[in-house]
Parts: C-alpha cells; sequence; structure tokens
C-alpha cells in the first residue's frame, strides 16, 4: 500500500521559515475532531528548522533542516500502553487522538526525537500529523510543503519498496536511523550536516603583489589513490566535502595545468578545516 513520505532537501532550504509559519497558522486557534485539537499561542512549536553552522571565519556555511514528528513506521510512542490513544494509519501517518489523550503527559517521554510537546492548558500531548485532516479532504499535499518557495519540501506517496528504492537512488536519509524506528521524514544532502569539508584559498605573490591563484588543479588522496579533485575558483578557494571528519588522515596536493606539483600536505581531519591561504608557486 501507498504511504506518504516527506522529503527534505537541507540544500535547497533558505531558512525563510514558510514551512514553520504554514504550520502554526493552520493549528493555531483551529479544532480538528478527530485529528488535534489547537495548538498553544505560545511555547513549542510542531515544525521547526534546526540550524547547523559548519567551520571558521572566513570559509563557513549553514544549512537547515526540518524538525518534526518523524511518522515512525516503529513508532516508539506506541506500546501496549499507549495504543488506546496513539494509533499508526494505514498510509504511514501517526495520530494522537485528542479525546482520548488528556492527561496522557506520559506521552511526551515516549519520542526519542523530542517532538511530542505538551500542552498545558489543554493537558494534552500535541505533536504534527502531516495536516492528516488536509490530506483526507483531498489536499494533495501539507501546507508545510505548499508553502515552500524553493522546494525544499516535497510530498511521495508511495509504496514501502517504492520508497526505499528511490532512497537508495537519491541518497536520502534517516534522523537517527541507528533507532530503528524507520521514520517516513527523508533527508537529501544531509551531509551538509552530518558530514565535514576541507578547504582553502591558494594565492601567488607576483612582483610584490599578492593574487588569487584560479584554475589549479588541486586533488585529495589517500593511500595514494586520488578521492576528489577539482580546480581553484576565480579566488582561489577550493573546498572538499562530503568528509568523515574521524580523524582520518589525507594528502592534499596543487598541481599546475602541466602537472608540476606545487604543494602538498598531509592532513588529519578530525572537523570542519579551513587551512588558511596557502601560497604556490
Amino acid at each position: 500500500m501507498s504511504k506518504y513520505n516527506l522529503i527534505f532537501d537541507v540544500a535547497r532550504c533558505n531558512s525563510c521559515n514558510n514551512c514553520v509559519l504554514a504550520t502554526k497558522d493552520e493549528y493555531l486557534g483551529n479544532s480538528f475532531p478527530g485529528y488535534s485539537e489547537p495548538a498553544p499561542r505560545l511555547g513549542d512549536l510542531w515544525l521547526t528548522l534546526a540550524r547547523h553552522e559548519r567551520g571558521a571565519a572566513p570559509m563557513i556555511d549553514v544549512s537547515h533542516y526540518i524538525e518534526t514528528c518523524q511518522q515512525c513506521d516503529n513508532p516508539p510512542c506506541l506500546t501496549p500502553e499507549t495504543s488506546d490513544v496513539v494509533s499508526k494509519r494505514a498510509d504511514g501517518i501517526v495520530v494522537i487522538d485528542p479525546v482520548k489523550a488528556r492527561g496522557r503527559r506520559d506521552l511526551v517521554g515516549t519520542c526519542p526525537y523530542g517532538q511530542i510537546h505538551w500542552n498545558e492548558e489543554l493537558q494534552l500531548p500535541q505533536k504534527w500529523s502531516m495536516d492528516a485532516h488536509l490530506l483526507d479532504n483531498g489536499w494533495k499535499e501539507p501546507r508545510a510543503v505548499q508553502s515552500c518557495p524553493t522546494q525544499a519540501l516535497t510530498l511521495a506517496k508511495l509504496d514501502d519498496a517504492q520508497m526505499d528504492a528511490r532512497a537508495s537512488d537519491e541518497g536520502l536519509v534517516r534522523l537517527h536511523s541507528e533507532l530503528g524506528t524507520r521514520p517516513r521524514i527523508w533527508y537529501r544532502n544531509f551531509d551538509r550536516v552530518s558530514h565535514c569539508f576541507l578547504g582553502g584559498a591558494l594565492v601567488r605573490r607576483e612582483t610584490g603583489r599578492e593574487d588569487c591563484a584560479a584554475g589549479l588543479r588541486v586533488r585529495l588522496l589517500q593511500d595514494n589513490k586520488v578521492l576528489m579533485e577539482q580546480d581553484s575558483d576565480p579566488f582561489g578557494e577550493f573546498k572538499f566535502e562530503p568528509l568523515e571528519g574521524r580523524g582520518e588522515v589525507y594528502r592534499l596536493q596543487v598541481a599546475h595545468a602541466t602537472g608540476a606539483v606545487v604543494f602538498e600536505t598531509d592532513v588529519t581531519l578530525d572537523d570542519n578545516t579551513y587551512l588558511g591561504v596557502i601560497e604556490v608557486r
């Protein structure tokens, strides 16, 4: 059977927060019987954007990714003790019954992603259910998806085999897959969050002036094998990613178009690393 999957592309998100605002607007002051009671005016958001910074000045980049209910296929919130208030629909969406769940604060601690929130005023555990009330009424996608101007968020309704094949083909990953919860929220280009980079800037000194060294061939080697290579950009900069950053040793090599090596050094990578300005001949 086809199930809903949400795909978030880290590389496309520009942190406009439209998805956050659209989701807040949908539930603020609105009751959807059988699905949810109103979200609190202040306090926890049911869908947020996390911010991840990498590197050090002047080579820094910032990425964002959504944090929300992961709509797990093996939801930790659904146990024999909670099966009367939590349900996993056939289409993959996890729903907390807004009537039966009153007073069930114990549900909050069951989510390893921290995405079940306590509404003190209503004495109710709440979370985002992928706008199930809209999807059941003919909407093609949740408001968070509809409001995204860069298409960082997309919705796919596929059976498990189709979705697993797409994830493999497109390099999609889940958050904390080691938990075995099998989320239905997938992330593309998540290596911008989970992995490291190695970069630097190349310059030449001629007639007493320092110029950007553009167009030089920069190679990253390991065990004498070239892993990645690129030309330095018009500013003389280069940046290799994604890299694990777990203490692995690389050899960085810079060469002219003729093949003559003008600079090389060994680098042990423990984190995002900017090598600074490198003077070449």
